[in-house]
């Protein structure tokens, strides 16, 4: 009777262990991909670093070295460390810097959310014709669930992506799977971005487009962030703090009096997840970081507030990947048919929007990756064009933060009306 027990237990069990394991995890991580040596600057072109944070620890659940069933760190970090970084994305907002950057590259950031919007619905309809199977699914296994993860992924970022796993409640095993599909076609088309930003000239003749504009957003883009930029302080870094767990806290409170007073007297709101104690806290965790960022507070970004921001997203990151199971990874593939379809519609999108604005190809490139790359990848695709054109996939990035949690959501609704 004991021997079951023995073989189940992990390794360790400490949770204070855990953490320690885990920020190890990501400090390697972090510490090689940004290595100047040739085997580590290789190995990341082909592996994307965020892959290992979710890796690593997923090894570690698979092997049974460590337990996401048992662990209290997922738990800790998507109610306390997530809306604390959706807080502090939403704090460096500048909606005038990104309005300067002019009409079309807004438009193009929009484009590229409906294109993720419609094309979660639109894929599973495809595949529902010849494979319904694959977009079946009942409970928290109902594929529909799942899909409604990478819309956040793909509108936001991880933190949006970790939002809509809470809110609509994808089993651990459908998420996996989702989740392979994500970073995998995700960074396929990264990797074509990238491709034609060393092509954009051409590809601007080819949409008629006038790409001055690009230069004259890297110049006011440069001199935003100089004037903001500082060497921050212990009051600074407290005061980013203090915004960021004063307003998860406020957000929990409010949604401790919301959620069960819409249960007791709105039930059928349920089927919308507007009864989601989750879904509050992260609204209104995200509406006080845009409210916050009309004032003087955001020049906290000039101090390391989306730094810091994406400290916590990480550690949330690699306690998401330490619940899943590598071996669930390839227990649906036709789901990635569904993936590639999903991004094959965000894409002609984009290229239909951009032919009849004559947007420059830099719009698209920086546009389409602030949706699906977020932060961690717009500023590359940015910086591919130019340098100092990297805050400008900052900015938009930051806006899909905000964007992403509302636009996942109401993609994961229509995709729910379609499975039933």
């Amino acid at each position: 009777m004991s021997e079951p027990e023995v073989a189940s237990t992990p390794l360790i069990t400490n949770d204070a262990v855990v953490l320690g394991v885990l920020i190890v995890i990501l400090t390697f991580v972090f510490r090689t991909s940004a290595s100047k040596q040739p085997f580590w600057q290789k190995f990341y072109t082909y592996v994307p670093s965020v892959l290992l944070c979710y890796f690593i620890p997923a090894l570690l659940n698979s092997f049974n070295v460590v337990s996401g069933e048992t662990s209290q760190l997922y738990a800790m970090s998507s109610r306390y460390l997530l809306p604390a970084s959706l807080v502090l994305f939403t704090l460096g907002l500048d909606l005038k810097a990104i309005m300067r950057l002019g009409v079309k590259a807004v438009i193009m950031f929009f484009a590229g959310t409906i294109g993720v919007i419609l094309g979660g619905p639109l894929s599973m309809l495809i595949v529902s014709v010849f494979s319904p199977e694959t977009v079946g699914g009942v409970g928290p296994d109902a594929v529909w669930r799942g899909l409604a993860t990478i819309a956040g992924s793909w509108i936001g970022g991880g933190a949006n992506q970790t939002a809509m796993l809470e809110v609509f409640g994808a089993s651990t095993s459908l998420f996996s799977a989702v989740l392979a599909v994500d970073i995998i076609v995700a960074n396929v088309w990264l990797g074509v971005l990238l491709y034609g930003s060393a092509k954009s000239e051409k590809i601007d003749r080819l949409f008629k487009a006038d790409a001055s504009s690009v230069w004259a957003v890297e110049k006011k883009v440069e001199e935003y962030m100089a004037s903001i930029a500082k060497v921050p302080s212990t009051a600074d870094t407290m005061t980013i703090l203090g915004i960021a767990f004063g307003l998860t806290g406020f957000a929990h409170l409010c949604s401790d009096g919301i959620t069960p007073y819409l249960a007791e007297n709105f039930p059928q709101l349920d089927k919308f997840s507007l009864t989601s104690s989750f879904f509050w806290i992260v609204v209104i965790a995200t509406f006080g970081g845009l409210l916050l960022s009309f004032t003087r507070l955001r020049e906290l970004e000039g101090a390391g507030s989306s730094r810091i921001a994406t400290v916590f997203l990480y550690v949330l990151i690699a306690s998401i990947g330490m619940q899943m199971d590598i071996t669930t990874v390839v227990s649906n593939p036709g789901l990635f048919i569904v993936g590639i379809i999903w991004i094959i519609i965000h894409i002609l999108v984009m290229l239909l929007v951009a032919k009849l604005i004559k947007a420059p190809f830099f719009f698209v490139a920086v546009g389409s990756q602030a949706n699906i790359g977020g932060a961690a990848s717009a500023p590359v695709v940015a910086s591919a064009f130019s340098p100092s054109l990297a805050p400008v996939g900052v900015l938009l990035a930051v806006l899909g933060y905000f964007v992403g949690t509302y636009g996942a959501w109401l993609c994961g609704i229509i995709m729910q009306t379609v499975a039933q």
